[in-house]
């Protein structure tokens, strides 16, 4: 009977934890209104409210035992925030190359632009569809951009050996047109029909030799970085040039991997996406940009998420260990004081509460000061991860929500830890007690 209800109690347990981890803020909010509620208006909530004001008061005396709890938590948050810190920084910075009033073409079934091929006709045929938008001179607002891979020395690495792969574009001037917030910072932009380049701040900081006037070797040619420029996005990452220059370095003809379009408005994507899928000269597949970079940062953000759980969950054990340790250690020492408060008609429930509490606010403390560490140290750290043929550079992103995340873990931890040497105080026999010493 004793195992089946432990196993009941731990079935329960893990449900509940499940049930808090899917919490919204609001939800903890009615939660904590209610159990406030509680304590104040009935007998047994004011009773719990007294045993916790008790235990809370003996902190300072426990406190090289209750810092286990506070330190092991805080560990669990920090590295849990700043994974999924991680994570967010990645998607945000694919998500912001794109908005829902643009528009990419490539051809059909191609998951990425470096597995697309257009020709130069299909860009022509792109450029007529309806719904683009038109510039000063009345020229449709289009970008037909090539993309392929290049190897570079990464910075700090041997620059014989430590190879990086960055993305090299090659556009035309409608590029500028079509993201008017690429930048140029330092230098100027490249001439068309000459082997120069502009460099993105990201890919700067992540290769050597990425400095204006610098000569940098691609495959078996020279080019010139002339210019820096910065977008705040994944373009970022990577070096621009003429698009009629790169083709024919990289044996590509004249072919292209991609054709970007300016749309009058987010209301005109769809009838210029049907417009393509209805004439017979073209067999293309169209999204919103925003669209397409949200789906090349979907799989690496799930797995940087998911090592960051797992992470998480393996140091989260430890910690619910730790607190368990110490929690019986508290409830042992504490045997008599309990079993006197129960003896003068304090009945088991005020005693779990109690020691629930406790160990939860010491879990706050842990969860608060983990995702401060978090914050302090991951928010805005660079860092960088594949990304399609070339190495995308980001910032990491501790946002509100990954705060709360990491509270809500350390809650949860707080309320396993605490559980059963609450259940075990609350069922110890009062003569029992009352003879330890």
């Amino acid at each position: 009977m004793k195992f089946l209800i432990g196993l009941l109690t731990f079935l329960a347990a893990v449900v509940g934890v499940a049930l808090f981890l899917m919490l919204p803020w609001v939800g903890l909010v009615l939660v904590l209104a209610a159990l406030l509620a509680w304590m104040l208006l009935t007998r047994r909530g004011r009773q719990a409210a007294s045993v916790t004001g008790i235990g809370v008061s003996t902190l300072p005396q426990r406190l090289g035992s209750s810092a286990v709890i506070v330190i092991g938590i805080a560990g669990v948050v920090a590295v849990l925030v700043a994974m999924l810190a991680m994570a967010e920084g990645y998607s945000e910075t694919l998500r912001r190359s794109g908005s829902d009033d643009t528009a990419i073409v490539m051809r059909g079934a191609s998951a990425a632009e470096v597995a697309s091929v257009l020709s130069k006709d299909n860009a022509l045929v792109i450029e007529q569809a309806p719904g683009i938008a038109k510039d000063e001179q009345g020229k449709p607002i289009t970008s037909s951009e090539l993309v392929v891979a290049a190897n570079l020395p990464i910075k700090g690495g041997n620059v014989e050996e430590d190879f990086g792969s960055v993305q090299l574009r090659g556009v035309g001037e409608g590029a500028w047109k079509l993201r008017p917030n690429a930048q140029i910072v330092a230098g100027r932009k490249f001439q068309p029909g000459l082997r120069e380049l502009v460099a993105g701040k990201g890919a700067q900081r992540q290769f050597e030799g990425l400095d204006v006037d610098r000569e940098i070797r691609l495959g078996s040619q020279t080019w010139k970085i002339v210019g820096i420029f910065e977008s705040k996005d994944a373009m970022e990452s990577e070096l621009w040039g003429d698009a009629d220059v790169i083709g024919p370095a990289y044996r590509s003809g004249s072919s292209i991997s991609s054709v970007f379009v300016r749309l009058t408005g987010a209301d005109a994507f769809e009838p210029f996406k049907a417009s393509l899928a209805s004439d017979p000269r073209l067999q293309v597949d169209t999204s919103t940009t925003i669209e397409y970079f949200s789906k090349q940062s979907e799989q690496i953000a799930k797995v940087i998420t998911f090592i960051g759980i797992v992470v998480g969950a393996i140091m989260g054990i430890g910690a619910v260990f730790g607190a368990l340790n110490t929690m019986f250690a508290a409830v042992a020492t504490r045997a008599r004081e309990i079993a006197t408060l129960r003896a003068i008609g304090f009945r088991g429930v005020p005693v779990v509460v109690a020691i629930m509490l406790e160990t939860m606010l010491l879990a706050l403390i842990g969860g608060a000061i983990g995702g401060a560490i978090a914050w302090l140290v991951f928010n805005g750290y660079t860092a960088s991860t594949m990304s399609g043929v070339g190495q995308l550079t980001f910032d990491f992103k501790v946002s509100p929500s990954l705060l709360w995340t990491g509270l809500k873990w350390a809650l949860a931890i707080g309320f396993i830890g605490g559980l059963y040497p609450a259940l075990r105080a609350a069922r110890l026999p009062v003569t029992t007690a009352l003879r330890e010493l």
